[in-house]
């Protein structure tokens, strides 16, 4: 649960109210006074926004009162001087996403007090993320500034960053299939392509562009290159705000290699490794990487901020290696083992070149890996060794065109640990067949 919906009607007396309630739970020292309290006001929220008739209603409706139970004992837990009602107050705030009780009562109670700009902007939300540009149009008609404004919630968002959907209200992270039309009427009626945000950490960092290529959203619905496009048709930084070449590198570490592409043929910059490696350019890498470890000079180290990799050739060598064994570059990766690379090197999930290259398919680099001395039984961030990570793919990611059966023998004839397929369910499509065929 990240930020729960208003109901359509918010009352600020009520909210009140249910502060009040909580404290009262809290003090009672019982856990059930706690599991009572969230139970009744999301009850009554999924009520005021009908949504008892939706899908699997009841189980969803009970995980999302034990994620606000664990939520709410946690805040409790944390008050050293007893939990007090400002505490419960700011609580319900946070939960609506909103980062102070105050800024939630204004935005609660504008309407009341002849400011319905706030509710203006809900609506316009609303429309941008359900696809509704007939609303969308009369509300920006009527009050044109809605263009400009942010979110009174805590990630400041404009109506732009929420056709990103991604740091916003989960329940609005959505991407409707007119997407890139809604994104060119706001462009149209003003929209800054690069106003910032103050989503995951407040920073230049957080545009539309960068906020785009890092959603799962407009990628499932086969949009994310033409919103690229369309946001740098109408004036977004191609090598980011501050010209540290960030859409294109998140795009990267994200694992949008096609929105890279497309921002590389728009003439994003590709003057590092960890780019040119994941876009395939071998001749670039050729130029870039004198040998083992060394840059030719005047090659930047430039590399995802939020993966903070120390500033030396080889650190940067290494995650182009990797990098480009994720993105199935294998003439780079080959052409990087030419040049001495270390085989175990692994990115910031602890996904050596040899885990990347096993999950897709990639038997010969895999096997000159493994003959180089990769090894096997490294564990990722998620305790996968590489043949662990290679059969999770297969049974539950699996990449388009990759035959897993052989991979997962080749893997075991080279010595990997078979034992850890036995926790696989035996319903699986790939790994029981695999094991059944073996005998094990």
């Amino acid at each position: 649960m990240d930020a729960l919906p208003l109901p359509p009607r918010p009352n600020l007396d009520q909210y009140r109210k249910r502060a009040k309630e909580l404290v009262d739970a809290a003090r009672a020292g019982d856990p059930d006074a706690i599991r009572v309290w969230a139970s009744d006001w999301l009850t009554a929220l999924t009520q005021a926004l009908d949504m008892t008739t939706a899908p699997n209603f009841p189980s969803l409706l009970k995980q999302a009162i034990e994620v606000l139970v664990e939520r709410t004992q946690k805040r409790i837990d944390a008050s050293a001087g007893g939990f007090a009602l400002a505490d419960a107050q700011h609580l319900i705030a946070t939960i609506h996403g909103f980062d102070t009780w105050a800024a939630f009562a204004r935005h609660v109670d504008a309407p009341f007090k002849g400011d319905s700009h706030g509710r203006e902007f809900e609506a316009a939300v609303d429309a941008v993320v359900s696809g509704d540009l007939p609303t969308l149009q009369r509300l920006i008609a009527a009050q044109p500034d809605l263009v400009r404004q942010h979110s009174t919630r805590e990630h400041r968002a404009t109506l732009l960053h929420y056709v990103a959907a991604n740091g916003v209200e989960d329940y609005r992270q959505r991407t409707p299939p007119n997407a890139v039309e809604i994104a060119r009427f706001l462009l149209d009626s003003g929209a800054k392509a690069d106003a910032l945000a103050d989503t995951y950490g407040r920073d230049y960092w957080q545009t539309t562009m960068n906020l785009l290529v890092s959603s799962a959203h407009p990628d499932g619905a086969g949009l994310m290159s033409p919103l690229v496009e369309l946001l740098l048709d109408y004036g977004a930084a191609i090598n980011g705000v501050k010209d540290d070449e960030s859409p294109i590198l998140t795009a990267i570490d994200f694992g949008y290699i096609y929105a890279a592409e497309t921002l590389a043929r728009r003439g994003a910059r590709v003057d590092n490794v960890i780019t040119a490696a994941s876009l395939g350019r071998v001749d670039l890498v050729s130029a870039f990487v004198v040998d083992k470890y060394t840059l030719a000079p005047g090659v930047p180290l430039i590399a995802p901020a939020w993966r903070n990799l120390a500033t030396d050739a080889r650190t940067h060598i290494e995650a182009a290696f990797v990098y480009a064994c994720r993105f199935e570059r294998v003439e780079v990766a080959t052409r990087l083992l030419e040049r001495g690379v270390d085989v175990a090197a692994a990115d910031g999930q602890k996904m050596t070149a040899l885990h990347h290259a096993a999950a897709h398919g990639l038997i010969d680099l895999a096997r000159a890996l493994i003959a180089r001395g990769a090894p096997l039984e490294v564990k990722n961030m998620w305790g996968g060794t590489v043949l662990d990570s290679t059969a999770y793919f297969a049974e539950f990611m699996p990449i388009k065109g990759v035959d897993y059966t052989p991979v997962l023998q080749m893997l075991v004839d080279a010595g990997a640990n078979v034992r850890v397929l036995d926790d696989y369910p035996a319903d699986g499509t790939v790994v029981p067949q695999f094991l059944a065929r073996r005998g094990s």
